[in-house]
């Protein structure tokens, strides 16, 4: 590695990728396929999964699936081919939350770091230079990641549906070569939205479409120039939207937060470990939801370099322990009325109010989504522990798969895996963020490396009996006598 370390540019790029390909060939990849061909009612090759997603958490269980000799698989996703996932799309912040010596989708290789791809384009100097990692420059790094393990990701096609077919899915497809597929398993890669909707208050609903939009939508900024923005909520994609308008030119942003102040500990960063990785999914109902819970309840805080990129203008203004009671659209603008008496005047209105997680709400599942297990079905929390966003959340299986509510009525359930935000009150955080996702990609192949395998034991059984390749030819020992006494 020091070679390439030492590297620069398309010289240290290109050494890069040899090495990379020196590891992979040194760890057998990709490894040998072991699951017998499946054909489907039309008579054609079945596959034996499908990814749903390329962005990271996609990339990385597909990765994880090909060292695993799991290889007839297909991954898919809707956007264009660089635009997969959020980093530069809905995402805002300059920088990553996340420390750059993070593995993300390495996998415990070397070689697939960050750092390693970093340091060739720009050198150790460079490396040592560097704070957080520029959020497009980690969309850059994901696609190199994509392009230098030939992982086979299709490009503007969209699932519109996963249907049951006997012991099989069948997926709809939109902008592909063909309408339908017939798989095995999905894995739904769909990342923290994925599982969900983006949740919209009420109170928003009085307002024309024209005149507010979601964090996660296409935003014209530069519209905004000269006009008043109010942003609803205090959280990163509040603050990060908010400096956006501030940066386009908007004549002043008020944010407005329900929270007396803001919160400033991360608290599930400052308690990261293996052991949290490992251990979550062991742990009780009990304390797998007082740890979500109380996390939930202290809110994890905007990251400090956002939040000094809104508070450096004199024409933001943070408002904390605002509750917006109701809004009425005016000829020439929106007021805003508080709980506590106030009235606000605004052009547009942001809302960075995040998403909710709600398996019901999965178009591709329409028709049975309403049968997948919640946590509100399994747990109830001691008094003063509600949590109705948590409660929502799916109560999965250890490989990510979804249970059934009334058990017999969709078993295909438990061939979808739910490897996105949704598995978190599950299995912990360790498919949708950077630092646990090849751990959690790890995991999840394990787990349904196991169910192909048991699924198929009578094939497996009838490989032993039918093996017949001598490892020993008769010529390497001569017979002799027991000596005589």
């Amino acid at each position: 590695m020091d070679s390439v370390l030492e590297g620069s540019g398309a010289e240290g790029l290109a050494a890069l990728d040899r090495q990379v390909q020196d590891d992979l060939t040194a760890l057998c990849y990709p490894a040998k396929k072991w699951i017998s061909e499946t054909r489907g009612p039309n008579g054609d090759a079945v596959l034996d999964a499908v990814i749903i997603g390329a962005g990271m958490c996609g990339l990385s269980a597909c990765f994880a699936l090909l060292r695993a000799g799991i290889s007839n698989v297909r991954i898919l996703d809707r956007a264009v081919g660089g635009r997969e996932g959020p980093w530069v799309t809905y995402a805002r912040m300059e920088t990553l939350r996340s420390p750059k010596q993070l593995l993300g989708p390495a996998s415990g290789i070397p070689s697939l770091t960050f750092r390693a791809w970093y340091t060739a384009l720009h050198g150790v100097a460079a490396w040592d230079c560097l704070d957080k990692i520029p959020r497009t420059v980690w969309m850059d790094y994901l696609i190199w990641f994509r392009h230098t393990l030939s992982l086979p990701v299709e490009n503007e096609v969209a699932v519109d549906r996963v249907a049951p077919d006997g012991d099989l899915l069948k997926l709809s497809l939109n902008g592909a070569n063909e309408d339908e597929i017939w798989t095995r398993r999905v894995v739904l890669a769909t990342g923290r939205e994925g599982l969900g909707a983006a949740s919209i208050p009420d109170f928003i609903n009085t307002v024309p479409k024209e005149r507010w939009a979601h964090s996660s939508d296409d935003i014209d900024f530069a519209a905004k120039k000269g006009k008043r923005v109010v942003v609803i909520g205090g959280g990163a994609s509040a603050v990060e939207n908010a400096a956006e308008a501030l940066e386009a030119g908007a004549a002043e942003v008020r944010l407005l937060v329900r929270r007396e102040a803001m919160p400033q500990i991360n608290k599930m960063m400052g308690i990261g470990s293996f052991g949290l990785v490992a251990g979550f999914s062991m742990l009780s109902d009990d304390w797998r939801w007082r740890y979500l819970h109380y996390n939930a309840l202290a809110q994890t805080p905007a990251p400090r370099g956002s939040t000094l990129r809104v508070s450096r203008h004199p024409n933001a203004y943070f408002h904390f322990g605002v509750t917006i009671s109701r809004i009425d659209p005016q000829a020439d603008c929106l007021a805003i009325s508080t709980t506590k008496g106030n009235t606000l005047e605004t052009d547009f209105i942001i809302l960075g109010t995040g998403f909710n997680t709600n398996p019901m709400k999965q178009p591709v599942m329409d028709g049975y989504a309403d049968n997948i297990l919640q946590w509100r079905d399994c747990y109830t929390p001691p008094p003063g522990l509600e949590n109705e966003g948590l409660a929502l959340f799916p109560y999965l299986n250890r490989d990510f798969s979804f249970k059934e509510r009334d058990v017999g009525k969709t078993p295909w359930l438990e061939r979808i895996h739910c490897f996105n935000y949704g598995s978190k009150m599950s299995l912990g955080n360790i498919s949708g963020d950077i630092p646990a996702v090849s751990e959690g990609a790890a995991w999840l192949v394990r787990e349904m490396a196991a169910g192909f395998y048991t699924e198929d034991i009578e094939r497996h059984w009838q490989f032993l009996q039918d093996y017949d390749t001598p490892e020993l030819q008769g010529d390497e020992w001569t017979p002799s006598d027991l000596p005589n006494p």
